[in-house]
């Protein structure tokens, strides 16, 4: 009865707005006395683990979102530097992983949203990721919420696609139809060893903002519209290193990456509901499918 409420009510609520004053207030250093008591109810109410963050004082954060989006101490991340090896980008949770099949990507409990429509709707976009792997990973609220490269990988082009804002937790994506391609998400198309690769950015609802490291706050946009901006004349190069930052989430949300056919292994032992950690190996480049970009 308590999931149908909570899925129902999504249906109802002004998502966007919502969204946006949540985001405003998140950002506000105007009442610190109330901000103190909202971040250690937070950490207490989701486990917050403060010994890892480099600032572990919650009272020296000047807004809640500058808490949430807090950094880690140097070396608590590793990541992994085999020459092969594809790492897990966030802390978080491992939603689905496998096959893309005649468009269609495995949500939950026999739901699926189309590939295409992730990406959206451009079909030269598509195209190099037809029957390719796909990984979804939730961050919940508790997890360290910076987004690193899974590859290294130089950027092509980044596209915002305006949305519905539902909750991207296990619940909704159960009862859901075509979640993760009805949410507001940006979508970042780089160029790697392996290939394109296509990492989507899923905002959801409450999510302050998402943010990347080269354009700044993204979503949720002011126009409500499909932005496409290329990257791939710039005389210099937009790249990141694997393990690099590439963005934050402003309260949690979803990763998901995508890999063409033939090009990546995921690893055997990274399954449906299995905690992840970033810089950990998460699949491997399949020999003999890697490229010189």
């Amino acid at each position: 009865m308590y999931d149908k409420l909570f899925v129902t009510s999504q249906f109802l609520l002004p998502q966007l707005a919502i969204s946006r004053l949540a985001g405003r207030l998140a950002d506000n250093e105007s009442v610190p006395a109330l901000k103190n008591r909202v971040v250690n109810w937070f950490i207490g109410r989701y486990g917050v683990d403060m010994s890892e963050a480099l600032e572990s004082d919650p009272a020296a954060y000047p807004s809640f979102n500058a808490f949430f989006t807090r950094a880690l101490k140097p070396g608590l991340r590793p990541v992994d530097t085999g020459e092969s090896s594809m790492v897990s980008p966030v802390d978080g949770v491992i939603s689905q992983l496998g096959s893309i099949s005649d468009d269609r990507v495995f949500q939950a409990k026999g739901r699926s949203f189309s590939l295409n429509a992730l990406l959206g709707g451009d079909q030269e976009r598509v195209r190099p990721f037809a029957g390719g792997e796909f990984a979804t990973v939730y961050l919940a609220p508790r997890d360290y919420h910076r987004i690193h490269m899974p590859l290294a990988g130089t950027l092509r082009e980044m596209v915002y696609i305006p949305g519905k804002l539902f909750s991207v937790n296990p619940t909704t994506a159960a009862n859901v139809d075509e979640l993760f391609a009805r949410n507001e998400r940006v979508v970042c198309i780089f160029d790697t060893e392996a290939g394109p690769m296509a990492f989507v950015l899923v905002g959801a609802m409450i999510v302050g903002s998402v943010e990347t490291i080269w354009a700044g706050v993204v979503a949720p946009g002011d126009k409500r519209q499909v932005d496409v901006t290329h990257y791939d004349s710039l005389k210099t190069p937009i790249h990141f290193d694997k393990g690099e930052e590439m963005g934050r989430f402003r309260l949690g949300s979803t990763v998901i990456m995508i890999m063409p056919k033939g090009t990546v292994t995921w690893n055997s032992d990274q399954t449906a509901g299995g905690r992840v950690r970033m810089g950990k190996v998460f699949g491997e480049i399949t020999p003999g499918q890697q490229e010189t970009q």
